[in-house]
């Protein structure tokens, strides 16, 4: 009789899940909170794509600005408030252009969140609107 491969580990007590869970929730979010922010209009944070310029201006979510992570300075962020929330996205689970971006910005003594999923699921999955570049459409 094998041991279960779930079970290999014991399940943390439920009141160490329960401060595990809360502080995960306090570093991410995913699209479906975002896009249901941006439909009730709750716009209490920026919303930025840290891809490449290139990426963003092919397909972006809508309401994102482009930030790409590499452009995450003290210089860019002396224009916004330390008050100010930032999510950020990148491609998707396999990149981790997000956690950078995030790594810099809360050294930057700003709050930040991870969209988890990126552009991936936020186009791909959940068929959330996209701004498009439109000078280059197919035809």
């Amino acid at each position: 009789m094998s041991l279960s491969n779930v079970l290999e580990f014991s399940p943390a007590q439920s009141d160490v899940a329960n401060t595990f869970f809360s502080n995960k929730l306090s570093f991410e979010t995913d699209c479906s909170d975002v896009y249901g922010d941006i439909k009730s209009g709750n716009n209490n944070y920026i919303l930025f794509d840290v891809r490449s310029a290139e990426a963003y201006e092919k397909s972006h979510a809508i309401t994102a600005l482009s930030m790409p992570h590499a452009n995450i300075t003290q210089e860019s962020f002396a224009q916004f408030d330390k008050q100010t929330v930032f999510v950020v996205y990148c491609w998707g689970p396999g990149c981790n252009g997000a956690t950078k971006a995030a790594k810099k910005i809360s050294a930057l003594g700003f709050a930040v969140k991870e969209m988890i999923g990126g552009i991936h699921y936020w186009e791909d999955f959940e068929r959330y609107p996209v701004n498009r570049y439109q000078a280059n459409a197919q035809v």
